[in-house]
């Protein structure tokens, strides 16, 4: 087969023979029963595969051009309760998009009620699927411009659950805290690294 600058097969290429919702809590699961192309010719045997479904989300690093420091919360993370590192993770502003929602709206909504913080200007970086082997969850991520000032302390909202610290870092500490690896979570990672690669650019534009 020849290579193509996009995957070589799309949506015609499956065939899905039964989606049943096996799970309907906090998020849901749904299972599936597919069939599809091979690289090679023909179609593989039918295949079971659960999927968890959270669906689309939006994270934005927080950043002050004026003062070059960006905004990153801890918070109590369930997925990495078993990680060496323990399950508080230092990491962007994010929300889920609820129906009707732009990725812009819960940018400000989340900024707000996260951190409290206006988000003043906005940039696209990425939009990426977290982890496609298992779930069909899709980030929008964007850089956002902010005024840092009096920004910090405890934020969330307590009928969710959210006991959020919301700390400034300068954007060099940022970078160092990255490459000292007490970063993991890919947002944040992405996040970082392309605000490395503009800040400059950033500063001149928003300042």
């Amino acid at each position: 087969m020849d290579r193509k600058e996009g995957p070589c097969f799309g949506h015609e290429d499956v065939e899905v023979v039964e989606k049943k919702l096996v799970y309907d809590g906090f998020f849901k699961m749904q299972r599936y029963q597919l069939r599809h192309r091979l690289i090679e010719g023909g179609w593989c045997k039918l295949l079971t595969r659960e999927c968890f479904d959270r669906g689309p989300s939006v994270g934005v690093l927080l950043y002050d051009p004026y003062k070059d420091c960006v905004v990153l919360l801890e918070q109590f993370r369930i997925g990495a309760l078993e990680g060496n590192e323990g399950p508080w993770q230092l990491e962007l502003v994010a929300g889920i998009l609820e129906p009707g929602e732009t990725p812009e709206d819960v940018v400000h909504r989340e900024a707000v009620e996260e951190s409290g913080s206006d988000v003043l200007a906005l940039e696209y970086i990425y939009e990426y699927y977290p982890s496609p082997g298992g779930s069909n969850e899709k980030l929008f991520l964007y850089c956002g411009g902010i005024d840092s000032t009096g920004v910090g302390g405890v934020h969330g909202l307590a009928e969710e659950g959210e006991d959020i610290w919301v700390q400034v870092f300068s954007r060099e500490e940022a970078w160092h805290i990255l490459q000292e690896n007490y970063i993991n979570n890919a947002s944040t990672i992405i996040a970082l690294q392309w605000l490395q690669m503009n800040y400059q650019r950033l500063q001149e534009k928003w300042q």
